[in-house]
């Protein structure tokens, strides 16, 4: 049928309510927001009822993708794959192309958008709904006996207060809640609980049926009238229950619906029709999906995400790791923990995801193998064989057995998409769903189908977050479901996972392509790190592929940077590297690579010559490509690894060659990367005042709304701008304004979430205090840096970390462990060609090897260090280095030498524009005959 051949096409604007539209054999009922089929009402979700309405509002137009989005979902943004997925569950619910009809009602018009192409005509107002129900005298109270066959509950449900307090307020008002979830979360546990809470007001007329025993559906109302003592002498068993409810309040509690749903559903729906005081409670992993259904999902248990951090008191007050020790000790009577067991505890909740059978069934093991060894085993292979409690129902025994329950009541066609869905690790989405798990036998909408079966089946769990639009698989379904897919076969198997790997390179590519601001955000792509790695490790294993491997590594890179893993990043982009085809070298491919591992090894490890080896690599191949952008972040990542191995002239030189490459760009935040590089430069050299000059033109380029983006170069260098500035206006005489722009800094910075951008301006902060005398303060800061660099594996910034701790000792008066930590932390800091911070410690170490009577090895300290300032162009320190060295010579009676050197810091302190260094040597000149050497007095603050 063409999109324009139609039948009677109604005015349905001027609908009158009750009026109704027809097309073949369905009926919509626009008022009641109802489709029927035959007559008899169908399950329709209500997005897919918006788009039927647009649809046959206007027949045989065709509507764009874009409006019928912004008329089904007008207030969110969503994607083209949530469109795609609930037409193809609106053309399974109208039957299109099934039992061999030729049923066509909704064309797709490729990349334009549907038509609806039926005939549609506008009825008349709704008929009454015939009564077909027969009345049966309700029998003698006596004969429904008070005393109820619900089972004992548990001595105490865990964790299901507000579930139990929301169900047994509104029973009594709603004639059907459906408790929907996963296998092993506890529905029945909650039914049974809350079955005997309402039997009194029920006055003892309640009856619980359980389905998990019955395999013939038929025997559905047979199986109900024997459960509340009925004997059906007819063929009718649902009117004979009927007639026995009569008019008189009834609590109907049926469990494990879920492999006789539609059974179930039908008797349901004629119990709430006919008999308007029975309230019924069915447990079942997907609803019922009739008229008067309230649906009530059960969560996972409360588990903590990060035990780390909670004290054992604060774990055990969370339902999960509650019901695991009340197990464990139902076990074990002399079971007991202590505050790393609770942590080991929670981490088990936690990867069993909050679920109460599994944990449960992990508990009984731990209190027979211990905490350690259980949790051992479940990161090794998540087990789904361990038993539980004899006397539970089969099903209930292990996890396999309660997944095995799920699974055989699958379409084959849900087995499939189920099993490849199990490639994914953490949330995905529609989209992902269907690229993924979609081949040549197995379409989007059947993909689409399946997936929203699976959803309502509780096997694939979906985001209740307004927006979010991703599903996930539960820890122990996903382990089920790997296992199906390895059966599968190999070349399923390999399929799936290289259709995985390939989604996540063109994601990952083509946000690279957008923007660069895109791979920015962290919120966004933490999610996804699970299934990066894991597309990782297939591509790079012996399945793999190792073309996509390559890819996949370098579109990966700025993910792993932005959120400072840095081990991974290096490790990636070293078996990448390794692996370059020769097609591949000399490309953005590589340039991506050798950049990231030049950082990543520079923040992760040390500044060893394989860093400049890579930098020096990626320079070279964005100079060969013309790329001025990536040659601007490469220069940016090489300034630094200059300056942290005391390579001052090339760290100008960088400086100077970024700046005529922004100026070619003519980009804002090009020059503002640029003259921040020129500025800390001449910080470095002493220079402060060209240094201000550049560093506030580099905060003007910038601008407050710039924020994270240059963090794709591996670090912020707008935060680090700032940082320099600090210092600067520190040096400059202006301490209350450093200390407030630092303060500033580090909130920004932390605002970033990335460690390597906050690990730098907390070393600025620490370092601004402790040159104000603000030791309070500088020992409230060193924590958090310690725990920041040790969280995120920065090495270097430990050994930063150690060496603050020792000037905290040398202020504090303990000089002599002030020494040895000083002395430790320098040692660790030349191995990794970390000089950075060298001078200022070892300013620190000189005047605690005076404090303790070291004369000689405090001058010895200081003379090296002139002398490795003076060949590396490190001058912003020599004033200071000039003053300590004074301040020794004066110790030993060599006043007129130290009068000398103080003549001459002054002079150099006054061409830097560091007033700060001179006011310090004038005190000392003032002081100098009357008070001898002392170690108090901070150092640089540098």
């Amino acid at each position: 049928m063409a999109l324009g051949q139609i039948g009677i096409v109604a005015d349905f604007e001027s609908l009158e309510p009750g009026e109704r539209i027809a097309f073949g054999r369905f009926c919509v009922h626009p008022a009641k927001r109802l489709l029927t089929r035959d007559s008899q009402p169908l399950e329709i979700g209500g997005r897919a009822f918006d788009l039927l309405m647009a649809l046959i509002e206007q027949p045989g137009r065709v509507l764009s993708k874009r409006e019928l989005l912004k008329r089904v979902w007008p207030d969110v943004v969503v994607e083209d794959g949530s469109l795609r997925f609930h037409m193809a569950g609106l053309r399974k619910l109208l039957g299109e192309g099934l039992d061999g009809g030729d049923a066509r009602f909704i064309a797709t018009q490729v990349g334009v958008g549907y038509a609806f192409v039926a005939p549609v005509e506008r009825l008349g107002l709704e008929p009454p709904l015939p009564d077909h129900a027969p009345t049966i005298p309700a029998p003698p109270e006596a004969q429904i006996g008070r005393t109820t066959n619900i089972p004992p509950p548990l001595p105490h449900l865990i964790g299901r207060e507000r579930d139990l307090d929301l169900l047994t307020a509104r029973v009594g008002e709603i004639p059907l809640f459906t408790v929907v979830g996963p296998a092993g979360v506890g529905k029945t546990s909650l039914m049974i609980e809350i079955g005997h809470r309402l039997t009194a007001q029920f006055s003892g007329r309640a009856v619980f049926v359980d389905f998990s025993m019955l395999e013939n559906p038929a025997l559905v109302p047979a199986m109900i009238a024997g459960a509340m003592g009925i004997s059906v002498q007819s063929g009718d068993p649902v009117a004979a229950i009927l007639g026995h409810c009569g008019s008189d309040p009834f609590l109907l509690l049926l469990d494990n619906c879920e492999h006789v749903i539609d059974q179930a559903a039908r008797i349901a729906e004629r119990i709430v029709e006919r008999a308007p005081r029975v309230r019924i409670v069915a447990t079942s992993r997907e609803p019922l999906r009739i008229r008067g259904e309230h649906v009530h999902r059960l969560d996972a248990l409360d588990c903590p995400l990060d035990g780390e951090t909670l004290t054992r008191e604060q774990l055990l007050a969370y339902p999960a790791v509650q019901l695991f020790s009340e197990r464990a000790r139902a076990a074990d009577s002399a079971w007991e923990i202590d505050g790393s067991e609770a942590r080991l505890i929670a981490e088990i909740c936690q990867r069993l995801d909050g679920m109460a059978l599994p944990i449960e069934l992990a508990a009984v093991r731990a209190a027979t193998h211990g905490i350690a060894a259980t949790a051992r085993q479940i990161g090794e292979r998540f087990s789904l064989a361990w038993s539980g409690r004899r006397t539970a129902q089969p099903r209930q025994q292990t996890l396999r057995a309660a997944l095995d329950w799920s699974y055989d009541l699958l379409s084959p066609q849900e087995r499939v998409v189920l099993d490849r869905l199990s490639v994914f690790v953490g949330p995905f989405s529609v989209d992902a769903a269907l690229d993924v798990v979609s081949d040549a036998a197995t379409g989007f909408d059947e993909v689409a189908i399946a997936l929203d079966e699976l959803a309502a089946k509780s096997l694939v769990s979906a985001s209740r977050v307004r927006g979010a639009g991703t599903y996930r698989l539960l820890e122990m379904n996903r382990a089920y479901a790997r296992e199906k897919l390895a059966a599968r076969g190999a070349d399923d198997h390999r399929a799936t996972g290289r259709r995985h790997a390939m989604f996540f390179v063109s994601e990952l590519e083509a946000l690279a392509a957008q923007d660069s601001a895109a791979l920015q955000d962290v919120r966004a792509l933490r999610p996804q790190l699970g299934n990066i790695r894991s597309a990782l490790d297939w591509s790079f294993g012996p399945d793999g592929d190792i073309g996509v491997a390559v890819r996949l590594a370098a579109a990966s890179m700025p993910v792993f940077l932005n959120l400072s893993h840095l081990v991974e990043c290096r490790t990636w982009a070293t078996r990448a590297i390794a692996a370059l085809a020769p097609n591949q070298r000399g490309t953005a491919v590589e340039l991506e690579l050798q950049a990231s591992l030049g950082i990543a090894l520079m923040f992760a490890h040390s500044n060893s010559s394989e860093v400049g080896k890579a930098l020096t690599r990626a320079l070279d191949v964005a100079t060969l490509m013309e790329d001025h952008r990536s040659t601007l972040g490469i220069l940016a990542r090489l300034h630094i690894f200059h300056e942290h191995v005391g390579a001052y002239a090339q760290t100008m030189a960088c400086a100077r060659q970024a700046i005529a490459v922004a100026q070619a760009l003519a980009d804002p935040e090009a020059l503002a990367i640029a003259y921040s590089l020129s500025g800390i430069s001449h910080y470095q050299a002493g220079d402060q005042i060209s240094a201000r000059r550049d560093l506030e033109r580099a905060l003007e380029h910038g601008g407050a709304s710039q924020g994270s983006r240059s963090i794709i170069h591996g670090f912020d260098h707008r935060n680090r701008a700032s940082i320099a500035l600090a210092r600067v206006l520190c040096l400059s005489g202006e301490p209350e304004a450093a200390q407030r722009l630092a303060a500033r800094t580090v909130a920004e910075a932390a605002a970033l979430d990335h460690p390597v951008t906050h690990c730098i301006a907390l070393i600025c902060s620490m370092s601004i205090d402790l040159w104000m005398g603000e030791f309070a303060r500088a020992r409230e800061t060193l924590p958090v840096l310690r725990d920041c660099a040790r969280t995120n594996a920065l090495a270097p910034y430990i050994v930063v970390a150690q060496g603050f701790e020792g000037e905290l000792a040398l202020e504090c008066g303990r000089h002599a462990e002030a020494v040895e930590v000083l002395e430790d932390s320098l040692r660790q800091l030349h191995e990794a060609r970390y000089e950075l911070l060298t001078t200022r410690f070892s300013l620190a170490l000189a005047r605690g090897l005076a404090a303790v009577g070291r004369l000689a090895d405090a001058r010895r300290v200081v003379d090296t260090s002139i002398e490795r300032c003076i060949d590396t162009g490190e001058h912003v320190a020599m004033a200071e280095l000039m003053r300590v060295k004074a301040a020794i010579a004066s110790a030993n009676g060599a006043v007129d030498e130290a009068l000398a050197l103080l003549d001459e810091a002054t002079g150099l302190a006054r061409s830097q524009g560091a007033r700060a260094w001179e006011m310090r040597v004038a005190a000392d000149r003032a002081g100098m005959l009357a008070c001898p050497f002392s170690p108090g007095g901070s150092g640089t603050e540098h």
